[in-house]
């Protein structure tokens, strides 16, 4: 990582991004709805403690195995796919005899203390930009509305201005004279092992201290979520208690599901071109990894630009903030979705210029129906009855919510995942055709999408009961029009 929510927002839960179980409808029902959904939902996605117990091994393994995969050592190529796949467990095994080196304790001690600083920084941004301040969902048991500060965009230019100017560097006029550049962002690519391995390690101490303040005593109590209160403890770590943890006004869950992850991502992709940078010179840096860092930049600042959305979604009206949430924000995403640019920092694939056209044409197809129908979905949310959404047909439900049965999403029921999805394409295609590794994250986000669509048919048939049945009347598609 649900990002129902007019950005993608990438985010643990799903690993990538949550919305909520209607992206075409408005807002919870009654609680007892929302607990039978939740139940559902816990029951249905994750397999209760012996699925946890598995997401827990297997989710950090899998980034570091990604990681040995495809690095400057060896990767899977695709001349020599079923070769190198049959190499690939001997290749790891070499690969983590010899990150002896790689993992030495000054490089892990390093690691750690630049996302430590990384998230002392961020949190420093929060409490002190301007921030606009608005309510959130209501919260189950009527419990009111928590407020949140709404500056994640500022933060976002503030720090990518910092990053690249405010760096003391001697000059090359004379001895002792300094002026100002860009940090030296590229030594985060020489560090990319030890920051996975050290970004595990926070997210689990996280995870455990968040774990353990949900048992505090206090008044009121803690805020405990449906999927994360079942009595497992292993399910409960995995889906988080608590349901809004805050410390002085800092939410955690808020802050970490936009800012450090997707901010990261970004940074992790000035540090690539400043890579290159430092091998080719200044005019170096390849047009397919310009075209990544605009295409992704483009991805990070739409969901910080809607940071408001993300208030409705799955992840923070529903999800308590546990282990499935603190390393979808803090590992996953950032160290996964920063792929592309690692594969061609190793080999630019120097693409013709056609070929280039044609996926900045792809990316730009696949933001206009991403943005357009989630624009779309909140203009109508806001104000059914805004001049640019009151032609729009839907059907009532007896909870008293609308879904839109018109427009984009009467089109297909989600159709802005089908934009999300041209998007992650592009990137990848990005990378060229020599290695299969590139393609990871688009197989991977079509059995996220797909996952997501079962899992909302779920969530949506027991919340709004016949109403979905004559709703998916309406809009018999869930990805492509006349297709699926």
């Amino acid at each position: 990582m649900e990002k129902s929510s007019s950005s993608s927002v990438p985010s643990s839960s799903d690993l990538r991004q949550r919305r909520s179980a209607a992206d075409a409808s408005t807002g919870d029902t009654k609680d007892d709805a929302r607990k039978k959904a939740a139940a559902l939902h816990n029951r249905a996605e994750f397999g209760g403690p012996v699925g946890a117990a598995v997401l827990l091994v297997f989710l950090p393994s899998f980034v570091v195995l990604l990681y040995l995969s495809c690095n400057e050592s060896f990767c899977v190529r695709t001349e020599s796919l079923w070769e190198d796949l049959s190499h690939l467990p001997k290749a790891i095994g070499t690969q983590l005899v010899a990150s002896g080196g790689l993992l030495s304790i000054e490089r892990l001690t390093r690691s750690m203390a630049i996302l430590l600083v990384w998230m002392l920084v961020l949190m420093v941004l929060e409490r002190v930009l301007p921030a606009r301040i608005v309510d959130g969902m209501e919260l189950p048991g009527g419990r009111g509305r928590l407020t949140y500060r709404i500056n994640g965009h500022l933060t976002f230019w503030a720090v990518l201005v910092a990053l690249l100017i405010a760096y003391p560097q001697r000059t090359y006029k004379g001895e002792g004279q300094w002026s100002l550049g860009p940090f030296p962002l590229s030594a985060l690519h020489d560090l990319y092992l030890p920051l996975i391995v050290s970004s595990i390690a926070l997210c689990l101490l996280m995870s455990v201290v968040l774990f353990l303040a949900s048992f505090r005593s206090g008044s009121p109590p803690p805020l405990l979520s449906e999927p994360g209160n079942t009595g497992h403890p292993l399910t409960d770590f995995f889906m988080g208690r608590e349901l809004n943890p805050r410390t002085y006004g800092l939410d955690w869950k808020f802050f970490c599901e936009l800012r450090p992850g997707l901010i990261g991502w970004v940074v992790l992709l000035l540090g690539a071109a400043l890579k290159q940078m430092e091998e080719f010179g200044l005019g170096g840096v390849s047009p397919e990894l310009v075209l990544l860092i605009v295409f992704q930049g483009l991805y990070v600042w739409d969901a910080l630009k809607q940071e408001p959305a993300v208030l409705s979604t799955m992840d923070i009206t529903t999800d308590g903030f546990g282990f499935m949430l603190v390393f979808g924000d803090l590992c996953w995403v950032p160290f996964t979705y920063s792929l592309q640019a690692r594969i061609i920092l190793i080999r630019p694939p120097n693409l013709p210029h056609a070929a280039l056209a044609a996926i900045a044409a792809l990316n730009l197809f696949g933001y206009w129906i991403f943005r357009s129908s989630n624009s779309q979905k909140d203009a109508f949310r806001r104000d059914p009855n805004a001049p640019s959404v009151r032609h729009l047909k839907y059907i009532e439900t007896k909870t008293g919510r609308r879904l839109l049965t018109s427009g984009w999403w009467g089109r297909a029921r989600k159709i802005n995942y089908t934009g999300d999805w041209l998007m992650g394409l592009a990137w990848c295609l990005l990378c060229g055709g020599w290695t299969p590794i590139a393609y990871y994250y688009a197989g991977y986000f079509l059995f996220l999408l797909l996952h997501r669509a079962l899992r909302d048919e779920w969530a949506c048939s027991a919340k709004y009961g016949a109403d979905w049945q004559r709703y998916k009347q309406h809009v018999p598609y869930v990805l492509i029009p006349g297709v699926i």
